[in-house]
């Protein structure tokens, strides 16, 4: 997850991140292209061995949501998916899906106050 300042440039980090993020979705367009992974590569591609897919842990944020366009209702539990951007004064969020407005944080005792 990147903080930035609203109202400033875009910092070094969050400009790397786009960068990485523009180019995996060129990528996953070529691919609907049907271009083969093969012809994407510019450089030889690092061989992984003997490897397995694991499961990570990435930020995501877990509230009461009102106005959520697919998930409807005043207050409803949810987790989002993946966060991306977060304001220095965490007022807002952008996750994988969708920008949210911020409200009160959580006591750390859970989301029933």
């Amino acid at each position: 997850m990147l903080l930035f300042n609203e109202g400033c440039g875009a910092g070094e980090q969050l400009a790397a991140e786009s960068a990485r993020i523009r180019a995996l979705l060129s990528d996953m367009e070529r691919i609907l292209e049907g271009v083969l992974p093969e012809t994407l590569v510019s450089e030889e591609p690092p061989l992984l061995d003997r490897w397995l897919l694991g499961n990570v842990l990435t930020p995501a944020l877990v509230g009461l949501s009102t106005g959520h366009p697919a998930l409807p209702g005043t207050n409803r539990p949810i987790a989002t998916s993946q966060v991306f951007l977060m304001s220095a004064d965490m007022s807002w969020a952008r996750t994988l899906s969708r920008w949210y407005r911020l409200g009160r944080p959580a006591e750390r005792s859970g989301l029933d106050a």
